[in-house]
């Protein structure tokens, strides 16, 4: 017999750091924004970047020098899928979607995934990787 998980109600703090105008606490997100941040975090942390954890985090800013081009994408697409599904229990059915734009040198990656145990709907966020110099 196969057991269901569930979750359960998910904090995190907010990284503007502003504080809530009555009770002066940090500002919470709150399940979905708390799972999205999560997930877009594993995504920019580069490997080797936190300490006591080196493996945690994805090599995609490493795959943004390469000429951008079909395989490029697909290779970083495949790389936040798997980085999700490793480091992500929170998560199921990811779908990411790479848009290149060759003329701003970025990429414009979406993520859609389900969260496990919460019956909302599908969640997705966007947003740009661009190199720094």
């Amino acid at each position: 017999m196969s057991t269901k998980r569930l979750s359960r109600g998910f904090k995190d703090i907010s990284f503007s750091f502003v504080p809530h105008p009555v009770t002066k606490d940090l500002s919470v997100l709150g399940n979905e924004r708390a799972i999205a941040r999560s997930v877009r975090n594993l995504i920019e942390t580069i490997p080797t970047e936190r300490f006591f954890q080196p493996l945690i985090g994805s090599d995609v800013r490493g795959m943004l020098f390469e000429n951008f081009d079909i395989d490029t994408a697909d290779e970083i697409k495949d790389q936040i899928e798997e980085t999700i599904a490793i480091y992500e229990p929170r998560v199921d059915n990811v779908d990411v979607v790479i848009n290149g734009q060759p003329d701003r040198n970025s990429l414009e990656v979406t993520v859609y995934f389900d969260i496990v145990g919460l019956s909302v709907p599908t969640q997705s966020f966007t947003f740009l990787l661009e190199p720094t110099r």
